[in-house]
């Protein structure tokens, strides 16, 4: 195969593949087929059932929970170790159906793609499957076929291919039959046409050079089994809390049992039994459960708003992330080219409205609406750009889209002329003869008859089109072009091209000969220009600024034109006009020319990058997660794959996106949109929030009983609570609300506030103090109570320690609703699932304690009503003083 075919020559590359023109004959093809095997890519291996299962037990919280149920389990505490048990099935189960879910719904995003080739074999055109092309086939391409293999084209009639999924090349790319200079970058090697992108104009034939993973495609995706995946931020932030609840609970246990052996006298299975329980008090066994409900959740909430979670942590890192890498084409864009002004020769500009490929919109003048049909001028102009035109906008009545058939630019000037109310498809059956765009001489025509004399519509690049027009209608009618005409015009196409407008420009003329001679294009009328550009998205600019207030940089990483990258850059504020002399945007050629420190430099004070290539986007990546920032990768290219998936989130498009972008991707946008990103960061920011907080929850109580029992026993006393009776409080206060505490939304301004670092724990030091306050005066309460009610009965001092410990938790529910802000500031009973937890748990409290049949499995005695509220009263000091607390941080703070 042939690894730099665009420097040969057209003999040159016959002769190394030993081939023709006519093709190869079948036995040669099949003797290539088995050297070089079929022209297919290893496709991306779904986890199986059985893995998608183990993965779930891939967590430290996990493994700690299984050695708990293990202790328990040899210690003959078999209810102890059926409820962690279940409680491992039940967070193992939520994990497994979310990430289930989420492939079948990648898997419904998935395009078909092309499954047969025209190739000619022998002097003969056959249709073969695109596996069984090789190298030295000749292929046929026309507009709408997909490209089946990397190929030297040697035969072009204004053969346009758009590139955009390899190179992030948004316009089409017309192809040359000439060959470039050696180690000219894949995306100027204009002879070659490469897999999976895709013809839209004209006819070309292309000798095959690559196949399968030899192709650039191929390339791409052999380089991402090089890159080596790590454990997500939010795996690593849980392994770690999972380390210290094991620490707390290990130090408790052995604490407890040498103080009761060696100070207490206990006997050693006594006191063994009672450390145990003191183990299982400090294990929270429903913290995997809780981190799965609110990674569900909020993974939930983001599949509303059109992000679709593959990987089920990234639904927090997401909101850690200090920058975010963006395609521009289709992400920050619409991916389709509208005409924003139009100039017609003695009047000022017109500005035009709408957007996308609806052909609905407005024609503005000097900031007042026009009736384009009263126009005599624009009326002629719109004519042309109608007519000279073979693109179709349809309509998706499934999607209720508008859909582009051909060249996006003739799209555009189609839904141009039907925004001025031309209906092309009357006169479409007036045309006798049709020039499609030619690369060499920058123009298209069409010759139309409509029973008078034929007209010739010209359509093309603005400089060609000029130097060939003889004549200008102005508002008085034709009449000779002049030198000052031609200097406004040739200022008009500069001033627009400076603004990243593509710019193209209409003429037409009478014709006697009803054929189109290429050589016979002149003596033009010249009517005018128009601007196109790929719009930003509407609500671009506001997602790019809510990032720059949540502290998040926004970097553009294109394949496409600087000037082009720049525009969007600015109109989207990803690029401030503050300083006019500093750097804008870089190429990966000026990239390339820099040193280390150098290169380094530019990528934290540039936000820019054009024409880049695979392999600079993943080296950008790198860099700057090497500089500690934890980043986010869009794109919907095969070129962004290696880049998303080195990213620390890697977030594909689900419409525009190529299968290679969504199989490397954390996280797919189902709309394409740069503001989905950003809603997703807001909802991964929550997540970490409602982790914490409930965690947080978690810890408290358990950390709580801990030091309840181990105070207890040093104090000389009785165990204050059995284990079955730990147990089942961690299930009717910790079980139900945790879980309610989960669904918490997003209080404050999220995000004004700065990402969260890298390696910020759940449980750091920013929570100690609450921590020491709710377990001491959670402890004090319960060892108070506990020797309050002693003298009346063990069992009714049990009683008395379950209740304060359960409502002081209850309590602390509200509390840590938000760590900063208070209750009253965010509604007390604002959050129905909360609301319903607590009522829950109180029923479920009451009946266990009260209901004599309950009341006598767990050792339990009646409380006096009166006893009752005295210790819900004292519970809720845990909610005041919280509340102080909070005041009292929030005051040392400004």
């Amino acid at each position: 195969m042939i690894t730099k075919a665009y420097s040969l020559n057209i003999d040159q590359a016959f002769t190394k593949l030993d081939s023709n023109q006519l093709g190869l004959n079948e036995t040669e093809a099949n003797k290539r087929l088995a050297i070089y095997g079929p022209n297919e890519l290893p496709e991306t291996k779904t986890a199986s059932l059985w893995l998608l299962i183990l993965k779930q037990f891939r967590s430290w919280l996990v493994i700690v929970l299984i050695l708990a149920a293990i202790i328990s389990w040899q210690a003959g505490e078999m209810i102890d170790t059926w409820v962690i048990l279940a409680v491992i099935v039940v967070n193992a189960a939520i994990g497994f159906f979310h990430e289930l879910r989420a492939e079948k719904a990648i898997a419904s995003l998935r395009k078909m793609i092309v499954k047969v080739a025209k190739v000619i074999r022998g002097g003969h055109l056959l249709t073969v499957p695109t596996s069984q092309l090789v190298p030295g086939d000749v292929i046929v391409l026309e507009e709408g076929d997909s490209i089946p293999a990397d190929a030297r084209v040697f035969h072009s009639n204004n053969l346009r291919v758009v590139e955009a999924a390899l190179t992030g090349e948004s316009l089409p790319v017309s192809k040359s039959t000439e060959p470039f200079p050696e180690n000219t970058p894949l995306i100027d090697q204009e002879n070659m046409a490469f897999k999976g992108t895709f013809v839209v104009g004209g006819y070309g034939k292309a000798l095959v050079t690559d196949t399968g993973i030899h192709t650039a495609i191929g390339d791409i995706s052999q380089s991402l089994g090089e890159i080596k995946t790590s454990r997500s931020n939010f795996m690593k932030k849980t392994d770690i809390l999972a380390r210290q609840m094991a620490i707390i609970a290990v130090v408790s246990a052995v604490t407890l049992l040498l103080v009761g052996y060696f100070i207490r006298d206990f006997e050693i299975r006594e006191i063994l039994l009672v450390s145990i329980a003191a183990l299982v008090a400090a294990i929270p066994e429903g913290l995997p459960a809780v981190i799965s409900i609110v990674l569900a959740i909020g993974a939930n909430r983001m599949a509303k708003k059109k992000a679709i979670i593959r990987e089920f942590t990234a639904t927090e890192t997401l909101g850690s992330v200090t920058a975010i890498l963006t395609d521009k084409t289709g992400t920050l864009t619409q991916n389709s080219l509208t005409v924003r002004k139009v100039y017609t020769p003695g009047k000022p500009d017109l500005m035009v409205t709408g957007e996308g490929w609806f052909p609905a919109g407005n024609f503005h003048r000097q900031e007042r609406i026009i009736d384009s049909e009263t126009d005599a001028q624009l009326q002629q102009l719109l004519k042309v750009a109608a007519l000279s035109n073979n693109s179709e906008i349809t309509h998706n009545h499934k999607t209720d889209t508008h859909e582009l058939v051909g060249d996006p630019t003739e799209g555009a000037l189609l839904v141009l002329a039907k925004k001025g109310g031309m209906r092309p498809e009357k006169f479409r059956q007036f045309k006798l003869d049709d020039l499609p765009f030619d690369s060499k001489d920058k123009l298209r025509a069409t010759l139309v008859d409509e029973g008078n004399n034929p007209e010739l519509y010209v359509v093309g690049a603005p400089e060609v089109v000029l130097s060939r027009s003889e004549s200008i209608l102005m508002p008085e009618g034709e009449q000779p072009i002049t030198e000052d005409e031609i200097e406004e015009i040739q200022a008009k196409i500069a001033e627009w091209s400076d603004s990243a407008m593509r710019v193209i420009a209409l003429a037409h003329r009478q014709q006697n000969t009803k054929k189109i001679d290429p050589d016979q294009i002149n003596q033009l009328v010249f009517l005018g220009l128009v601007g196109m550009l790929d719009p930003p998205r509407p609500d671009a600019r506001e997602a790019v600024h809510k990032c720059k207030e949540a502290g998040i940089r926004v970097i553009m990483v294109t394949g496409d034109h600087i000037n082009t990258a720049v525009a969007i850059a600015k109109s989207t504020g990803i690029i401030e006009e503050k300083n006019q002399d500093a750097v804008k945007a870089l190429t990966e050629q000026q990239l390339l020319n820099l040193d280390e420190d150098e290169f380094d430099d530019a990528i934290n004070n540039i936000s820019v990058f054009a024409r880049l290539t695979p392999r600079m986007k993943l080296r950008i990546a790198g860099r700057l997660q090497a500089m500690g920032h934890l980043i986010a990768m869009t794109g919907d290219g095969v070129n962004d794959a290696p880049a998303l998936k080195q990213a620390d989130v890697g977030v594909s498009m689900g419409i525009m996106g190529t299968d290679v972008a969504r199989d490397s991707s954390d996280v797919v946008l189902s709309d394409d949109n740069f503001a989905t990103i950003v809603n997703a960061v807001e909802e991964g920011r929550i997540v970490f929030t409602n982790s914490r907080q409930t965690s947080f929850f978690l810890v408290t109580t358990n950390i709580a009983e801990s030091v309840t029992l181990v105070l207890a026993i040093a104090l000389g006393l009785p165990l204050p609570l059995l284990a079955t009776q730990i147990l089942w409080l961690n299930l009717v206060t910790d079980g139900v609300t945790d879980m309610a505490l989960a669904t918490e939304p997003g209080h404050g301004k999220i995000m004004q506030s700065t990402p969260l670092k890298r390696n910020e724990n759940i449980l750091n030091r920013s929570v100690l103090p609450f921590l020491v306050i709710n377990v001491v005066i959670m402890a004090g309460l319960s060892l108070a109570t506990f020797y309050y009610y002693l003298d009346e009965g063990v069992e009714i001092a049990r009683t008395g320690v379950f209740s304060i410990m359960a409502f002081t938790q209850l309590f602390n529910v509200f509390n840590l609703r938000s760590i900063d802000r208070s209750i009253f500031a965010i509604g007390m009973f604002s959050n129905r699932y909360i609301n319903l937890a607590v009522g829950l748990s109180v029923i479920l409290l009451i009946m266990v304690t009260e209901v004599p049949g309950l009341a006598s499995i767990f050792h339990f005695q009646s409380l006096r009503i009166l006893d009752f509220i005295i210790l819900f009263a004292l519970s809720s000091s845990v909610l005041w003083v919280g509340e102080f607390y909070k005041f009292i941080k929030k005051w040392s703070t400004k």
